[in-house]
């Protein structure tokens, strides 16, 4: 009788495993594209949207957060990147405006191959230095198959060293502290570790890599890309990689791979 008991117990277990490992496998790109203006090109000017375009293609990505969008800007042209893209992959679109920038507008965006509703936008403090460029973050609901919701948030931090960016970092903990789905949040956070910056991200959320890869085009950088999940959330990282052979952009591309239970 133990040993039949035994082998339920087992039986049971296993089966649970195996439909765990079931679970929705999600593959989340976060992409600084610069406005689309290779480093290569920097001095020219010139926009390459294609490039943009072919980088979200081959990985073939799920989710994509995207950071320095433009819209309708002198330098780039006219139209919002972020939609012209997503034109071309068949993907949803959100973009969300940090500011009037050059005639036009720039800001995030987050593309999407499954429905996505309940666009918000978070405007993050900048009260340490008042006269640093305004930055925000945005979330979606995202519609998963099997009727699974998640939310998935993008953001882009201050660079400056006066303080905005360890504030928004504990906002943004905040925010995603009250989230009652699994979330997922990409983005350039403009910090790498050692920092108070990501001591705080790292109170709330678990990043998909350790000891990342650099994610900026300088031989001297670290990474300062990430894509990370709460930590009530339950998913299970399988892949975390850095595109750094990709000269689009002054950032590199990173995605993720997670099975979403």
């Amino acid at each position: 009788m133990k040993k039949l008991i035994y082998t339920i117990l087992i039986l049971l277990f296993t089966t649970k495993l195996i439909a765990q490992e079931k679970g929705v496998v999600l593959k989340v790109l976060s992409f600084n594209i610069h406005h689309a203006n290779p480093p290569a090109d920097e001095e020219s000017g010139k926009i390459d949207l294609n490039a943009i375009t072919e980088v979200i293609k081959q990985v073939d990505a799920d989710l994509i957060a995207l950071q320095e969008v433009d819209e309708n800007t002198k330098r780039s042209g006219k139209g919002n990147q972020a939609k012209l893209i997503a034109q071309k992959l068949g993907l949803k679109v959100y973009f969300a405006k940090a500011i009037d920038f050059d005639g036009g507008a720039y800001g995030i965006a987050i593309l999407s191959k499954y429905p996505i509703s309940k666009h918000t936008i978070y405007r993050l403090t900048n009260q340490a230095d008042t006269s640093a460029e305004p930055r925000i973050m945005q979330t979606v609901k995202v519609k998963l198959p099997g009727k699974k919701y998640i939310r998935f948030a993008n953001t882009h931090l201050d660079f400056l060293d006066t303080g905005n960016r360890e504030l928004q970092a504990q906002q943004i903990v905040n925010i995603v502290n009250q989230e009652k789905l699994p979330l997922i949040l990409a983005g350039d956070w403009n910090a790498a570790l050692p920092s108070k910056t990501l001591d705080i991200m790292d109170s709330a959320l678990t990043r998909t890599c350790t000891n990342c890869p650099a994610t900026f085009s300088d031989e001297n950088s670290l990474a300062i890309d990430f894509i990370a999940y709460h930590k009530k959330s339950s998913f299970k990282v399988k892949n975390h990689v850095v595109l750094n052979q990709v000269t689009a952009s002054d950032h590199y591309p990173i995605w993720a791979e997670l099975l979403v239970f």
